[in-house]
């Protein structure tokens, strides 16, 4: 059954649909579940972000979609085939970029390029051009000519992902698509993504990037421990947390006696320890900060940092685990 859904005012149908997929890798030491059973869709001309720390299960999710590994359970429909029955035609309508390792290192790069476009059908000819607009779209200009080993890790991974979108896929899979970027080569990559999505391409894309989902997903799945925890667009996730967050480096031992106190003079809304901070959650910051400090100082409490923010998605993430995004990385 086909969904639709208006988006920025266009009505969009799902590319992608999964239910109920799971994966089980069997380990000396037992069962391990990577993928615990996700519900999830993707409409045409998403940029859909699977957010999480490593080992949250977003490569697993991915690498099934694109049928590079076999699910334990559950079903997709991926670009109107079936990812169970006919992977063959799921692959030949998606690009997908690994995390790296694309490359042959002896091979030219133009040469890898344009024998990538040849095995999805391109003639020669439009390989050729294909693998040259986006040397240069992806500032590998006039290194064509070198080898895979003569390029920097950079430029590695930037051809890397030439590799995924050289026979212009309309469903694109990016796996970390900017880990071992520069910050330069980061943000002219995010540049490209919004054009191919302007371009009417989908995107599902992986990051562990706070930064990175917030400026390119339309929606963002978050995903913890192979489940998915929450879903919504990056504003929306952010809402979930009303007020400002207050965070406080406090030594270990005061900080349970620092929330009581906390709980005492404020309003709280949510209150959390963790990468060594006393995360509180009020209704406004600036209103909140000095009757807190003075409740702290009365008790003998003095706090080495704090800081007052709007919610952030690593908020989010800490709100709905307990944990921070960052703690992992």
């Amino acid at each position: 059954m086909e969904t639709t859904a208006t988006v920025r005012g266009h009505t969009r149908t799902s590319v992608i649909r999964v239910l109920g997929l799971a994966r089980t890798f069997h380990t000396t030491s037992g069962p391990v579940e990577a993928v615990t059973g996700v519900d999830f869709e993707v409409l045409d001309g998403e940029i859909v972000g699977l957010l999480g720390p490593n080992g949250a299960g977003k490569t697993t999710t991915l690498r099934m979609i694109a049928t590079l590994l076999a699910p334990t359970a559950g079903e997709a429909t991926i670009a109107e085939a079936d990812l169970r029955t006919d992977p063959r035609t799921v692959r030949s309508r998606i690009g997908y970029v690994a995390q790296g390792g694309m490359t042959s290192g002896e091979e030219l790069v133009i040469d890898e390029l344009v024998l990538q476009a040849r095995f999805f059908g391109m003639s020669r000819a439009a390989a050729a051009a294909s693998a040259e607009t986006l040397l240069t779209a992806l500032e590998l200009e006039g290194l064509g000519r070198r080898r895979c080993r003569e390029l920097s890790g950079g430029q590695r991974r930037r051809v890397d992902i030439a590799l995924g979108l050289v026979h212009h896929p309309g469903l694109i899979y990016l796996d970390e698509p900017t880990a071992g970027l520069d910050p330069q080569s980061r943000a002219n990559l995010w540049e490209h993504i919004r054009r191919l999505r302007e371009q009417g391409a989908t995107i599902v894309l992986t990051t562990h990037y706070l930064e990175e989902a917030d400026a390119l997903c339309d929606r963002v799945l978050v995903m913890d421990h192979g489940g998915i925890v929450a879903t919504g667009t990056p504003d929306e996730l952010k809402q979930r947390i009303a007020g400002d967050v207050i965070s406080l480096e406090i030594d270990g031992a005061h900080a349970d006696l620092a929330i009581r106190i906390a709980e005492q003079a404020l309003p709280l809304r949510s209150r959390l320890r963790a990468d060594g901070l006393v995360h509180l959650t009020v209704p406004r910051g600036d209103v909140a900060v000095v009757p807190l400090l003075r409740a702290l100082g009365e008790n003998g409490i003095t706090p080495a940092s704090l800081t007052v923010k709007r919610p952030s998605l690593d908020d989010v993430f800490l709100t709905l685990t307990g944990r921070s995004l960052r703690e992992d990385r």
